[in-house]
């Protein structure tokens, strides 16, 4: 199909579409949560401060560890250092250091959990969240964490429980709100995804994450104007997302607006050439 006729009505147009969406859904799903580690903002568990790791930082560390070798908290600051550096094995060194002169610091289990994250040894993370719990049982950070881990392994009971804990806890806590939704999302419970989405957004709009998460289960729920409004403010706050492009684009295609559509597309495989979505959508309404 090269084009879509903009005579059909919005109901038919959506029905048209709903064939597309199931798939799409579970793609743009996936994509975000594979690039929720990346993004700056308050969902990104694993954040990157190059300052942090530097070497004139990592250098005045290792003097005060030098002149005080007893300090748990010298050599679990400069394993945090190593983790912003991308050094993860010296960071594990310092935290296991750290960890023997001081085995309560729930605060260096949990950035230990960082490193085995990114090292993509998520046993180990999920066993350094569970101690820093252990310890400080209402320490949110590990909930979190941990969470994470078992919503990206398709453990959503087990995620569910971390998330309720720190809502109910803390209201105010948007990464909680955030990853619920993902998994009511991952559910088909899009109306319920969409509540938590937009208590993230409330917490914390500067955030593109929860806009494309709620656009996504807009798109899901046939309400192409509000998808629509909702990836248009996440590619305003991430020119660089190609999951808010694509997805974009679908709602545009839905809305009956080809043309505006395939930019949204080609702009998406520019940023993203093995983008499915955009690549079907291209597929549907023509290059061009």
């Amino acid at each position: 199909m090269n084009g879509m006729s903009n005579h059909l009505s919005a109901r038919d147009r959506m029905c048209r579409m709903r064939k597309f969406l199931p798939h799409a859904t579970l793609l743009c799903l996936a994509t975000l949560l594979a690039g929720c580690n990346t993004g700056g903002s308050v969902y990104n568990d694993v954040p990157i401060n190059k300052s942090v790791g530097s070497s004139t930082n990592i250098a005045s560390l290792t003097a005060v560890i030098e002149s005080n070798p007893s300090d748990a908290t010298a050599y679990s600051t400069r394993g945090i250092a190593y983790g912003q550096a991308g050094k993860l094995d010296l960071a594990v060194a310092d935290f296991n250091q750290a960890l023997q002169l001081n085995p309560n610091s729930y605060q260096t289990y949990a950035n230990r959990a960082l490193v085995y994250r990114r090292l993509g040894q998520n046993d180990l993370a999920v066993a350094d969240y569970t101690r820093a719990i252990n310890i400080k049982p209402d320490y949110d950070p590990a909930y979190v964490g941990r969470g994470n881990i078992y919503r990206q392994q398709g453990n959503y009971n087990a995620a569910l429980a971390d998330f309720n804990s720190v809502i109910t806890r803390d209201s105010s806590d948007a990464r909680a709100f955030y990853n619920r939704g993902l998994i009511y999302q991952a559910q088909r419970q899009d109306n319920q995804a969409i509540e938590d989405f937009a208590t993230a957004i409330g917490l914390n709009p500067k955030a593109s994450a929860p806009y494309i998460a709620r656009g996504i289960s807009y798109l899901a729920i046939n309400d192409p104007n509000a998808a629509f409004s909702d990836l248009s403010m996440a590619v305003n706050l991430d020119r660089e997302s190609s999951v808010a492009w694509a997805n974009r684009g679908l709602a545009l295609e839905m809305l009956g607006k080809p043309k505006d559509a395939r930019r949204n597309f080609t702009r998406a495989m520019s940023l993203d050439n093995s983008n499915k979505i955009a690549r079907e959508g291209l597929s549907r309404v023509g290059q061009g």
